[in-house]
C-alpha cells in the first residue's frame, strides 16, 4: 500500500434533536403535545401525542340516561357545541320515531349557525395571534361577543349549550332575540368586507400562508379530514348538502371550496362560510313558521328501541357523527362519536414533514383543532 493513500473518515451520523411544543404551549390551543424531530430548523417527523385532558365521554354514555348525557354533548367542542347537540338528540330522535315540530327545526338551524360563525370568529382571531397580529383577535372576540349575548339570553348558557332537547328546544325564541339576531346580521355584512380589507387582503398574510402547508385532496381521504379542510383542498363536501337534514334542504347557500390546498385556502374557506351562514340565518328567520317547539307526548324516561342508529351534521370543524347502540333501557349500551379534530390531526405528520417551524404552526393553526375534541 502506497504510504501517500488516505483513508476516508467514517462519515459523521446527521445530527437531529427532539423539540416539544407543548403540551402547555399556546399554538396548540390546548394539552396537545408535539414531539418535533428537528434537523436543524427543518421538521423530519411530527409525532402528535394526545391524551392529557380525555374525559371519558364515551364511557360516559353507558352510565347516564338518554337525557342525562345531553350535557355532555356541549363539553366535546366547546367552541361549537351547538352542532353537537344537534346531531345528539337527533340521534336520539331517529331510534326512537320521534316527529319534530318545524318550528324547533328552524330555531336549530340558526342556533347552529350562529354557534358555527362564533367558533370561527375564535379560529380567525387565534390564527392570526399564531402568526403575529393581534388586531384582528380583538374585532373578532368583539363580534363574537354579539352571538354570545343572544345565545345566553335564549339557552342561559355562553359556551357549552345544552337547549335542545328530544322531540324540539327547552324554551322559544322571543321577539327580543329574533330582533337582536337580524341587528347582528346587518352588523356583520360590512364586518366581513372589513375584514377582508384589514387582513385577507394584507400583503403580508398573504406571503405567510400562499404555498404554505399544501394538503392534496388524496391526503384528506387516507387521513378522513373533512371540514373546511378538505373543502380547500378542492373537495365540495358538506354534509348539509350531500345528506341533508333539519330543514337545510329549504334553504339557499353555497359550499365554499378552494383548490390550492395551502393554509391560505382553508383560510378564505373560513371566511367565506361565516358569510354563507350569516344567508342561512337571515333565510330561517324569514321562513320562521308558527307553531309549538316541543313536540307533545315524548315520555320523560325514553327506552329506544333495540338496535344500531347513526346521525351526522356538518360542524363547524368537519363532519361529525354520532353512533348509538340501544337495548331498549333507560342507559345507552353504547355511544360512539366520530369527531373531525382528530381525523385533521391525523394529516399533521405527514403533511409537516420537511417544513420549517414557524411554516409548521401556521399549517397547524390551519387546521383548527378543538383539543378536547380529539381527547373524547
Amino acid at each position: 500500500m502506497s504510504t501517500s493513500q488516505v483513508i476516508p473518515a467514517p462519515e459523521q451520523p446527521h445530527e437531529t434533536f427532539v423539540l416539544n411544543v407543548g403540551p402547555q404551549h399556546p399554538a396548540t390551543h390546548g394539552v396537545l403535545r408535539l414531539k418535533l424531530t428537528m434537523d436543524g430548523e427543518y421538521i423530519t417527523r411530527a409525532e402528535p401525542v394526545c391524551g392529557y385532558i380525555h374525559r371519558m365521554h364515551e364511557k360516559m354514555g353507558e352510565n347516564r340516561t338518554w337525557a342525562q348525557y345531553l350535557p355532555n354533548t356541549g363539553r366535546i367542542d366547546y367552541l361549537a357545541a351547538m352542532a353537537y347537540g344537534h346531531a345528539y338528540v337527533a340521534a336520539v330522535e331517529r331510534a326512537a320515531k320521534i316527529e319534530v315540530p318545524p318550528r324547533a327545526e328552524y330555531i336549530r338551524v340558526i342556533t347552529t349557525e350562529l354557534n358555527r360563525i362564533s367558533s370561527h370568529l375564535v379560529w380567525f382571531g387565534a390564527f392570526l395571534l399564531d402568526l403575529g397580529g393581534f388586531t384582528p383577535l380583538l374585532y373578532a372576540f368583539d363580534d363574537r361577543e354579539k352571538i354570545l349575548d343572544l345565545l345566553e339570553a335564549l339557552t342561559g348558557s355562553r359556551l357549552t349549550y345544552c337547549y335542545y332537547r328530544f322531540g324540539g328546544v327547552c324554551n322559544d325564541v322571543d321577539d327580543d332575540f329574533i330582533r337582536g339576531v337580524r341587528e347582528f346580521v346587518a352588523g356583520m355584512w360590512p364586518r366581513m368586507k372589513f375584514y377582508r380589507e384589514l387582513v385577507t387582503d394584507n400583503i403580508i398574510l398573504r406571503k405567510r400562508l400562499i404555498g404554505i402547508g399544501v394538503i392534496s385532496d388524496e391526503m384528506c381521504r387516507k387521513y378522513g379530514a373533512t371540514g373546511p379542510v378538505i373543502r380547500g383542498s378542492g373537495v365540495g363536501y358538506d354534509v348539509r348538502k350531500m345528506e341533508p337534514y333539519s330543514v337545510y334542504r329549504d334553504l339557499d347557500f353555497d359550499v365554499p371550496v378552494f383548490s390550492e390546498g395551502d393554509c391560505m385556502a382553508r383560510y378564505l374557506v373560513r371566511m367565506e362560510e361565516m358569510v354563507q351562514s350569516l344567508r342561512i340565518v337571515e333565510q330561517a328567520l324569514d321562513k320562521l313558521p308558527a307553531g309549538p317547539v316541543m313536540t307533545s307526548g315524548v315520555p320523560r324516561v325514553l327506552k329506544p328501541p333495540a338496535g344500531d342508529y347513526c346521525f351526522a351534521v356538518e360542524a363547524a370543524r368537519g363532519r361529525l357523527l354520532v353512533r348509538i347502540v340501544s337495548d331498549n333501557k333507560e342507559i345507552p349500551y353504547r355511544v360512539r362519536w366520530r369527531t373531525p379534530s382528530f381525523c385533521n390531526l391525523s394529516l399533521f405528520e405527514e403533511a409537516s414533514a420537511g417544513m420549517m417551524l414557524p411554516d409548521a404552526l401556521a399549517l397547524l393553526g390551519s387546521l383548527d383543532l378543538v383539543i378536547p375534541d380529539i381527547d373524547r
